[in-house]
C-alpha cells in the first residue's frame, strides 16, 4: 500500500489502527488519516466515540467507557433513606444500568444538572453538610462493557491543571478533586507526598490525574499533543432533518464494495487536526466518529475587557504570564504598582502573589465590596484564610478610605477600565462617572475565561441555551438533555464539565455517568440489530 502524502502522515497514530483493529474486528485494516490518502476500497474505521479534551472530564468519561462499573457496596447505607431504598431495589445492577432520572429525583445540590448531584452524593454523601462519609459505591472492571474511544488533548492527561499557577491552593478539598477508583489520599501516600492540608496545590492535582490514567490502564485511549482544527457533520440522516447542523454542507462517500457495487456510507462526524511531533512539526490527521464528546473546559480563552490598549504587551491575561514575569525579574525594582482587574479567586491569587513578592497592587473591580454575589462571601473563613485576607484588604484599603494610594495595596471598587495608554497608564471611571488616570508597571486582567470552540461551525454558538451567542459556563452553557448530556440541538454530540455549567470536579463526573449510560444503551441496541441481520451500517441507529 502506498500513500500520496509523506510517510509521516501514514504513520501518525499507528497505534490507533492496531488497538482499535483488535477491538473492532479483523476487517479493519487502516485508520483514515488524510482525506487525500484514503483510496477506494479501504475499510474506513469509524470510532464509536472521540473525546476532545483530556482533563478530569475526559479522563472520567474514558474510565467509564473502558468498562468500569459502579455498584452499591454490600455494607453501604446512604444517609438519604429515600435514595438508599431506590438503590436497594436494583442492587444487582450497576448504576450505569439503572434509571438515572428515577434515582436523581428529589435530590438537591450545588449543580443544576441532576445526574451530577446524584453521582456526587453517591461518591461524597452529604459533603455539603460537612460530613466525610465514604462512598457508597465499589467499582468493577467489566471488559465486555468496553466502548472503543479515543481521548485527544493538547498536553498530558490532566488538561489545564498542568498550566495553573503552582503556588496557589485549590479552592476544593483534595478528595473532592479525585476521580473514581483511586482516592487522592491513597495516591499521595503511595508517592510519599506529605499533604499538610485538605487543600492542595494544582501541581499535585495534575500529577494525580496523570498517574490515574496510567494506574487505571487508560493510556491506550489517550493521545497527547493533539490539536483539533474542525469537527463537522458528514451526513445528515432522516432523523436529523429538523435539527440545526454544525456543518450545513452534506458530504457523502461512496466506497467500492467486494461485489463491485457502490454503497453509501454514513459517517456522523469528521474530526480533523494535527499532532505536534517531537521535532515541532505538525502531522495532520482525520478521524471518523459516531459520537463526539466535548470535554474541553473553559480555560482556553481568557476574558477580555474589549477596551483601547488591551493588546499592549504590558497588559497580561493569565496568572502564568504574571508568574513568569515575576520569576524572570521583570518587576524587580519597579516603583509603580501592578494593576489587577477582577474580583474572582484568580484575581485574588494574583493579589496574593504580588503581595508575597513585595509588589504594590492597584486592585480594580466593578462590584461593591458588600455585593453578596462576591465569591468571598461563600467561603468559610477558617478554610480559606488567604482569600479572606484579600477580601479584608478590598474592604479596608480602598482609595475612598484614604485619598492616597496605600503602599502595598489599594482597591478601587465600582470602577471600570476605560483604556490603557502606551505610556503604561490606565484610565478608570467610577460609578459616578469620575475619571482617574493611574500609572502602573504591568496590568493583569483576570475576569474569567471562556471555552474556545472554534473547531465547530460558528464556534458552537448554535448549541447553547441562547442561540447565536458564545458559549460560557455561567451565562450560556451548552444546552443538553439533563440525563444523557447529549446536545439538544445536535444529535450524537455530547458535552460535560464546565461547558454545561459544572465547574467543580465533584460534579463533572456526573456528565461522564450520563454519557456512558446513553452510549451503552445505544451500543447494545446496535449489536442487537447487527445480530438480527437488520443492521451493519456504521452510524448509530
Amino acid at each position: 500500500r502506498s500513500y500520496s502524502g509523506p510517510e509521516t502522515e501514514g504513520q501518525l497514530l499507528n497505534s490507533f489502527v492496531q488497538y482499535f483493529g483488535d477491538s473492532l474486528g479483523r476487517k479493519i485494516k487502516r485508520m483514515p488519516l488524510i482525506e487525500e490518502t484514503v483510496l477506494p476500497g479501504d475499510s474506513l474505521l469509524t470510532l464509536p466515540v472521540v473525546i476532545i479534551g483530556n482533563g478530569p472530564s475526559g479522563i472520567c468519561l474514558s474510565y467509564l467507557l473502558s468498562g468500569y462499573r459502579p455498584y452499591l457496596s454490600p455494607e453501604a447505607i446512604h444517609p438519604n433513606p429515600v435514595l438508599h431504598t431506590k438503590l436497594e431495589e436494583a442492587r444487582h445492577l450497576s448504576i450505569v444500568d439503572q434509571d438515572l432520572e428515577y434515582l436523581s429525583e428529589g435530590l438537591e445540590g450545588r449543580s443544576s444538572n441532576p445526574v451530577a448531584v446524584l453521582f456526587d452524593t453517591l461518591l461524597h454523601p452529604d459533603a455539603d453538610f460537612g460530613y466525610d462519609y465514604p462512598p457508597v459505591l465499589h467499582w468493577k472492571l467489566e471488559q465486555h462493557n468496553y466502548i472503543p474511544h479515543i481521548v485527544l488533548g493538547k498536553g498530558p492527561p490532566g488538561g489545564a491543571w498542568h498550566s495553573m499557577e503552582g503556588s496557589m491552593l485549590t479552592i476544593s478539598f483534595g478528595d473532592w478533586m479525585e476521580l473514581p477508583g483511586l482516592t487522592f489520599k491513597d495516591w499521595a501516600a503511595s508517592k510519599r507526598r506529605n499533604i499538610k492540608s485538605d487543600r492542595v496545590i494544582p501541581e499535585e492535582i495534575a500529577c494525580y490525574y496523570k498517574h490515574y490514567v496510567k494506574v487505571m490502564g487508560l493510556q491506550k485511549n489517550f493521545r497527547d499533543n493533539v490539536y483539533i482544527t474542525s469537527v463537522s457533520r458528514l451526513y445528515r440522516g432522516k432523523d436529523d432533518e429538523d435539527r440545526n447542523q454544525l456543518n450545513e454542507n452534506i458530504s457523502t462517500r461512496h466506497l467500492e464494495m467486494e461485489d463491485g457495487q457502490k454503497s453509501l456510507i454514513k459517517r456522523n462526524w469528521e474530526v480533523r487536526g494535527y499532532q505536534r511531533a517531537t521535532d515541532g512539526s505538525h502531522v495532520p490527521f482525520c478521524l471518523f466518529a459516531e459520537n463526539v464528546a466535548l470535554a474541553t473546559g473553559t480555560f482556553d480563552s481568557p476574558g477580555r475587557l474589549q477596551v483601547e490598549g488591551e493588546d499592549f504587551p504590558f497588559v497580561l491575561h493569565s496568572m502564568s504570564d504574571f508568574g513568569a514575569a515575576i520569576s524572570k525579574g521583570k518587576l524587580r525594582g519597579k516603583t509603580d504598582p501592578v494593576l489587577i482587574v477582577g474580583a474572582g479567586l484568580t484575581a485574588a491569587d494574583a493579589v496574593l502573589c504580588a503581595y508575597n513578592n513585595n509588589i504594590p497592587v492597584i486592585h480594580v473591580f466593578r462590584r461593591r465590596v458588600t455585593d453578596t454575589s462576591l465569591i468571598f462571601k461563600q467561603l468559610p473563613k477558617k478554610l480559606y484564610p488567604e482569600y479572606h485576607k484579600v477580601y479584608h484588604m478590598m474592604c479596608t484599603q480602598s482609595h475612598t478610605v484614604d485619598s492616597n494610594l496605600h503602599s502595598a495595596y489599594t482597591s478601587f471598587p465600582e470602577h471600570n477600565v476605560l483604556s490603557f495608554k502606551p505610556e503604561m497608564k490606565c484610565v478608570l471611571q467610577s460609578a459616578s462617572g469620575l475619571k482617574k488616570i493611574l500609572k502602573f508597571s504591568v496590568a493583569l486582567v483576570l475576569i474569567g475565561s471562556h471555552p474556545n470552540l472554534f473547531f465547530l461551525k460558528d464556534q458552537g454558538h448554535g448549541i447553547g441555551h441562547h442561540s447565536n451567542q458564545p458559549i460560557t459556563c455561567k451565562g450560556n452553557p451548552i444546552e443538553i438533555d439533563p440525563y444523557t448530556y447529549e446536545c439538544t440541538k445536535e444529535a450524537n454530540l455530547f458535552a460535560l464539565g464546565p461547558l454545561v455549567g459544572d465547574n467543580f470536579v465533584r460534579f463533572l463526573k456526573g456528565g461522564a455517568l450520563g454519557i456512558a449510560r446513553c452510549l451503552a444503551i445505544r451500543q447494545k441496541k446496535k449489536h442487537e440489530l447487527i445480530e438480527s441481520g437488520d443492521g451493519g451500517g456504521d452510524g448509530v441507529p
